[in-house]
């Protein structure tokens, strides 16, 4: 796939001076720099990366934006509407008994259930009884792992499938404009025969069994309920999967494929409400379908989707401001578009990958980094995945379901 225009390509690949450099001195704000052993970004907070200096040299400095970080109002709207005024912090709660009304926990099992409190490992990794540090997966086995999960996906497009016409490629700072500078369509050929494939058969029969509006309740039929297992089991019949199942149970985060399987149908088509109504929404639709909220189109980040709603003409491509280094698929674009009279400022997705991949990677993430941006690699290139966790409900014994994923940079 073509790069994009050289103001992105220096935004997100250029590397600073070479040299294995410890301190921000003179380093403020500079691009994200591999060789360097930490960085001064004002995104290495993020990452964990920061050179010991950086608060002391750089915090005074003012702060350029990210141009690909995606702002999802879910996001914003979980920090200001907490549903909770219970503590957020492990301070003085490390080993305290599981309580459903805390938004975030510090028992033992938190690491499992995907709700330990941010500050969980720093405050009680020392305290005996705790087995999250011989559990934790760290960042070198998340980017083994995605890399076998990428050479897994023998279901993605090849090259001659899909025919993009990517056209313009605009600023960060444009996409509030909602400016259609794209006249053609994003996609000029694929090759629908991939879509007779099971994995993608099944994802595409979920598809239409979603009201994109939040606010109103969703009430699946018996069909569409056997549908959600259909997919699921499709999905783990392929490598992709297979892997990424044999991972999280080598980790001990599930003791056999059914608890995985019934846990993966929780996190993903378990609803919760975004709205007035209940249970109107689920990770899945957000992430995959897609949801419209206050006038904006939230989630959506899905190609296959994308592709059915732009060859309707319910999708107009406007433009990206991102086209990911991968001379193969699956590839990486962030993109605005309108949906059916409804405008997506930043819409990450992967190009050509199979349904199992993307669900896959997601689904890693979730498990691995819940809440947190999540570091993986594909190809030899970087990439990084952030998810959020819905705070407002749980199922089981605490356990959170996906409030959204999606890519945030190929940088770090």
């Amino acid at each position: 796939m073509r790069a994009c225009v050289p103001l992105i390509v220096a935004v997100l690949y250029s590397l600073a001076w070479a040299g294995k450099m410890n301190s921000c001195a003179s380093r403020c704000n500079e691009k994200f720099n591999r060789d360097a052993a930490c960085q001064c970004d004002h995104r290495c907070h993020r990452h964990g990366d920061c050179c010991e200096d950086y608060e002391h040299l750089c915090t005074e400095n003012p702060k350029e934006s990210d141009p690909f970080l995606e702002l999802e109002e879910e996001t914003e709207e979980a920090l200001a509407n907490n549903l909770y005024s219970a503590p957020t912090s492990c301070q003085g709660r490390c080993r305290e008994a599981f309580d459903k009304h805390h938004p975030c926990h510090c028992n033992a099992r938190c690491q499992e259930f995907g709700n330990c409190c941010k500050d969980f490992e720093n405050l009680c990794g020392n305290h005996e009884g705790f087995s999250h540090s011989r559990d934790a997966i760290n960042k070198e086995e998340l980017q083994s792992i995605s890399e076998k999960i990428y050479r897994a996906d023998t279901n993605k497009a090849q090259k001659e499938d899909i025919i993009l016409n990517s056209q313009k490629c605009i600023s960060p700072s444009d996409t509030r404009d909602q400016v259609d500078r794209c006249p053609e369509p994003l996609f000029t050929f694929v090759n629908e025969k991939l879509f007779s494939k099971s994995t993608y058969k099944a994802f595409i029969n979920l598809l239409n069994n979603y009201q994109r509006a939040t606010g109103h309740g969703e009430h699946f039929s018996a069909q569409q309920l056997a549908e959600q297992d259909t997919f699921l089991r499709e999905v783990m019949k392929t490598a992709v999967m297979k892997e990424l199942y044999s991972f999280l149970h080598h980790q001990n985060r599930y003791a056999s494929e059914q608890e995985f399987v019934d846990d993966l149908k929780n996190m993903w088509f378990g609803l919760y409400s975004r709205g007035n109504e209940e249970g109107d929404s689920s990770g899945f639709e957000h992430v995959f379908s897609g949801e419209v909220k206050k006038g904006k189109v939230t989630g959506f980040h899905n190609w296959i989707r994308f592709y059915l709603q732009e060859k309707e003409g319910l999708v107009d491509y406007y433009s990206y401001i991102y086209d990911g280094p991968w001379e193969s698929y699956p590839d990486v674009l962030a993109m605005q578009f309108n949906w059916d009279g409804y405008y997506k400022e930043v819409g990450s997705a992967f190009i050509g990958s199979s349904p199992e991949f993307e669900f896959a990677l997601y689904s890693l993430c979730f498990v691995a980094r819940p809440g947190k941006v999540c570091q993986l690699s594909l190809g030899g290139y970087p990439l990084a995945i952030q998810t959020y966790t819905w705070d407002k409900s749980t199922y089981g014994n605490g356990k959170k379901y996906i409030a959204t994923a999606y890519i945030v940079s190929s940088t770090q």
